[in-house]
């Protein structure tokens, strides 16, 4: 079987990675930060604001299961990618929109998508989702991992996760595995 990889931010990791776990297709989702300065940042450093980071999810993905583009169409339906350096009550660099490319084809993808977006006016404001090279790829501490699907009583999975996850679930039906 022939494997890629996307990686991904669009505010809480945590939110990311419980919808594309969904995704038919998808292989594996880990959270993680990626797009900062500092080496093998903690979760409470990135939170800060000053190493640079992004949480973000990196996916596996079958692409004879589900394209980059569909991916791309997930990402972009289920977060806002008008609002700089925020999605929802989540405020500062590391909830930013982002898509960090893992090749050429990736970023002409990425390019091609954002520019569909914006000619078909989908959103009420510019896409300000970044598109970068992934140069470095830090997974989060192992409690981030899967944390909706162990923790869906959390405050924050039921006000912010669960309403994402329900929103995809209806949106995207057909791509759900």
């Amino acid at each position: 079987m022939d494997k890629q990889v996307a990686v991904l931010a669009g505010g809480c990791f945590w939110c990311l990675e419980a919808v594309f776990l969904e995704v038919k297709g998808v292989l594996s989702v880990e959270s993680g930060y990626c797009g900062g300065t500092l080496a093998d940042p903690l979760y409470e450093e990135v939170c800060s604001g000053r190493t640079g980071h992004a949480e973000a999810v990196r996916i596996e993905f079958d692409p004879g299961q589900i394209a980059y583009r569909e991916l791309l169409g997930i990402f972009f339906g289920i977060h806002d990618p008008t609002t700089p350096d925020r999605q929802g009550h989540d405020v500062g660099s590391q909830y930013r929109s982002a898509i960090f490319f893992v090749d050429d084809a990736q970023r002409r993808e990425a390019q091609e998508t954002i520019a569909q977006l914006e000619r078909e006016s989908v959103f009420d404001a510019p896409i300000v989702t970044q598109v970068v090279a992934l140069e470095r790829w830090y997974p989060a501490e192992p409690y981030h991992q899967r944390y909706f699907e162990r923790n869906p009583d959390h405050g924050y999975c039921r006000a912010v996760v669960a309403p994402k996850v329900a929103k995809f679930r209806q949106r995207f039906a057909a791509l759900r595995g």
